[in-house]
């Protein structure tokens, strides 16, 4: 290498140490999309802001972006698709990154975006001309990558009134699949603002906190919760769902750079730290020797039913108990809806209605508790049948059958010959049971991986904080 190609290549080195908008050394891809022209409901003014917004902020961050605005159900389906493969394309070393920004439903505790097209007139009309979170999710956990990224500004008001009776307010709970980060501008089961300026509270937040160089993902989206709940006057709380197994940071810092591979055993950001949340007990501990303001942006900002417990325990009179009470209630609910749909059973169900019996997700729980019933009879019918079934009979072993006829008493009659259907005889039908098996899917959330039904994917949440 000549001298003059040296200094160059130290340069260029040491710009992208000082200079926060060179891109890290591993790949960054990036999918925005942006849904504001809805044709048969309002149009919304911010997600096109939004999303413009966040895709020049990602570009800056090092990221290739995709920008698909206004999307109608056909086109976000394939532009999915082909995200997915452009991340398939660049190998396992990439951070896939989806930011998504309209309306968003929940229905039977699937999370469902919707396309601009989408002509919703009754419940039945989502899954069919909307676009389904977890099959978002199941895109990006199909190819490698290092961390999968979804930021859902997406949990306003339910604009299609003939459902609004019959679903759950905002979005409900997904589980970040491993490697993955899943946020919502809102909590889980409650709404988003659009707010006053061009851009929502959650992105105008997101645009600048994510600006800090090295400053990890977790910490940057509890920054954001506690600016977007200030912002709004305390009705808006982001949620996050992480299981990441690398540190992601937007821009590279002395907090960590771009995105690193947790060493194994050094306690992951993912499932591990949700196996390290502290107890109410703890919480009252660290609460009570700090003013009532500061135990509540520390609440605010872990989000988790614990530290909600402790502060109402400690500060329930207090000038913001009424609202960490609503969010505590709220939470409380969503919870228990997670568990509900996930475990999938008539028990689950009745449990949830005999907690929560007057909440806006009543109406769903009665119908899949139905639904549950009677898949229970059905497989209570097949268990009948197969235990009345000759096929069902145990095996035979052949030393068995050997010994059975080394003993068979001349008198005993031959064995039983049948036909098979292409006319040669065969001995009795002995053989292993014909095993039925019935598939019921799980979500992981909202979602999410492979999810077969998601309670729209457990953070049923890790640190617990979502635009419909």
């Amino acid at each position: 290498m000549s001298h003059r190609s040296l200094c160059i290549a130290v340069a260029v080195a040491f710009g992208s140490l000082t200079n926060p908008g060179v891109a890290p050394a591993e790949n960054r891809l990036a999918l925005v999309i942006g849904n504001s022209a809805y044709q048969s409901v309002p149009a919304l003014p911010n997600p096109a802001n939004d999303a413009k917004a966040m895709a020049e902020l990602l570009s800056s961050a090092g990221f290739d972006v995709v920008s698909a605005p206004d999307l109608t159900q056909s086109n976000m389906r394939l532009t999915i698709g082909e995200f997915a493969d452009r991340v398939a394309g660049k190998g396992q070393d990439t951070v896939a990154l989806v930011f998504y920004a309209g309306h968003g439903l929940q229905v039977d505790g699937d999370n469902y975006l919707v396309p601009v097209d989408a002509r919703i007139l009754r419940e039945a009309d989502v899954p069919l001309q909307t676009v389904r979170l977890a099959d978002l999710m199941n895109a990006l956990a199909a190819v490698p990558s290092k961390a999968r990224i979804v930021m859902l500004d997406a949990c306003r008001n339910n604009p299609f009134s003939e459902i609004n009776k019959v679903t759950g307010r905002g979005l409900a709970i997904v589980d970040a699949p491993p490697g993955s980060f899943v946020s919502y501008s809102t909590s889980p089961g409650t709404e988003a603002l659009d707010g006053e300026g061009i851009n929502s509270p959650y992105t105008a937040a997101l645009l600048s906190i994510a600006k800090e160089p090295g400053l990890p993902i977790e910490q940057a989206l509890k920054r954001v919760r506690y600016a977007v709940n200030d912002a709004t006057k305390l009705q808006q709380t982001p949620w996050e769902s992480s299981s990441l197994t690398s540190d992601f940071s937007f821009f590279p810092g002395e907090g960590g750079g771009s995105t690193r591979t947790s060493p194994a055993g050094k306690g992951q950001q993912g499932a591990s730290a949700r196996a390290t949340t502290r107890s109410v007990d703890a919480w009252k501990k660290e609460l009570q020797r700090k003013p009532a303001r500061e135990a509540y942006e520390l609440v605010i900002k872990d989000d988790t039913v614990e530290a909600y417990q402790a502060y109402l325990d400690l500060f329930s009179k207090q000038l913001n108990g009424p609202r960490v009470r609503e969010i505590f209630d709220r939470r409380r609910v969503m919870v228990a809806w997670y568990t509900a749909v996930t475990v999938n059973t008539p028990a689950s169900f009745q449990t949830f209605l005999a907690g929560f019996p007057n909440t806006d997700l009543g109406v769903t729980a009665e119908r899949l508790l139905d639904r549950a019933r009677s898949r229970s009879l059905g497989a209570d019918a097949f268990a009948k049948l197969a235990n009345t079934c000759p096929c069902s009979l145990p095996t035979q072993t052949p030393q068995k059958r050997a010994t059975k006829r080394a003993t068979r008493d001349d008198d005993d009659p031959p064995p039983r010959r049948v036909t098979n259907p292409s006319g040669g005889a065969t001995a009795s039908p002995v053989g292993p049971p014909i095993g039925i098996g019935i598939g019921i899917g799980i979500p992981i959330g909202g979602g999410g991986g492979g999810i077969s039904r998601q309670p729209s994917g457990p953070s049923r949440g890790s640190s617990q904080g979502h635009r419909n």
